[in-house]
């Protein structure tokens, strides 16, 4: 943890875009201000350049819409992909409200949602990392309508914010409309939940496979080659369309796999942020 408020020490505006600046005043124009500020109609109406003045706003809501459906209960090693979403959202959480910002949750769980309101302090980030983890794990439930969820929470969040969309992305299809659309208006990451089982089939002889979400099992022999090929085909083209899918809703994106060290994905995401904000800078320059 400490590690990562070292990294992050200096960099909090660049992390967080959805820091924004509030008008202040205006005041003439002098020679070293940026003219993209210059205010035209007052110029005009007095004949003298005039700039706005700006406060930076370095309050940030943070809210984490996290997919707690069946799916995200697999893992095939240590570790689950819905231990990576809680330690996940500890992490970035703890950090946000180190700051004094407020932070929020919504759960989906394919069937029900709960909402913790975004507030500041300890006490409240304690008791939203309680939610999370004392939420009870569905056996069933129908086939996850990930776009759903996202059309509801973008209505819930009104103020603008940065917002973590946790998810392993198994879902009906039609997820992307709703994800740009939180993204026109928020600072949006989509963080996508994996496990190295659900993309590489190991040959370990006859297996039971049960789907999560429905229920149904099937019982194949993972020592046939051709089964294994058409698998990590199948997975392929999975993976090819949810990339594809955050490249048209344009936003981030993180991959969080249950067999990764989560301080050296977030060192990853952090240096692609700042990347893409020093490009955006020089954008802007030229």
């Amino acid at each position: 943890m400490r590690r990562l408020d070292g990294v992050m020490q200096g960099d909090y505006r660049t992390l967080f875009r959805g820091l924004g600046l509030d008008f202040a005043d205006l005041r003439e124009y002098q020679f070293h201000d940026d003219i993209r500020y210059i205010d035209w109609n007052v110029t005009a109406r007095t004949g003298v350049p005039h700039v706005r003045v700006f406060n930076e706003d370095r309050d940030v809501t943070g809210w984490f819409l996290l997919d707690l459906s069946p799916s995200v209960d697999f893992g095939s090693g240590n570790a689950d992909k819905r231990q990576m979403l809680t330690e996940f959202v500890a992490v970035l959480a703890r950090l946000l409200a180190a700051r004094g910002n407020k932070v929020g949750a919504i759960l989906f769980d394919g069937v029900s949602e709960h909402v913790v309101p975004a507030r500041a302090g300890r006490r409240h980030l304690a008791y939203m990392l309680d939610k999370i983890l004392a939420h009870p794990r569905r056996l069933r439930a129908p086939q996850t309508d990930l776009g759903a969820f996202l059309k509801r929470s973008a209505a819930a969040i009104r103020r603008r914010s940065v917002v973590f969309v946790i998810s392993d992305f198994i879902s009906v299809p039609g997820w992307e409309a709703p994800l740009s659309m939180i993204a026109r208006r928020h600072d949006a990451v989509a963080v996508r939940l994996i496990d190295p089982l659900e993309t590489d089939l190991p040959d370990i002889g006859l297996l039971d496979f049960i789907d999560a979400e429905t229920g149904e099992r099937v019982l194949v022999d993972t020592s046939e080659p051709g089964l294994r090929r058409r698998f990590a085909e199948i997975a392929r083209g999975w993976n090819e369309m949810i990339v594809s899918g955050f490249g048209s809703a344009g936003v981030d994106a993180l991959e969080l796999s249950t067999d990764t060290d989560l301080f050296e994905a977030l060192l990853g995401f952090i240096s692609l942020r700042k990347g893409l904000a020093e490009a955006g800078r020089k954008g802007a320059a030229a």
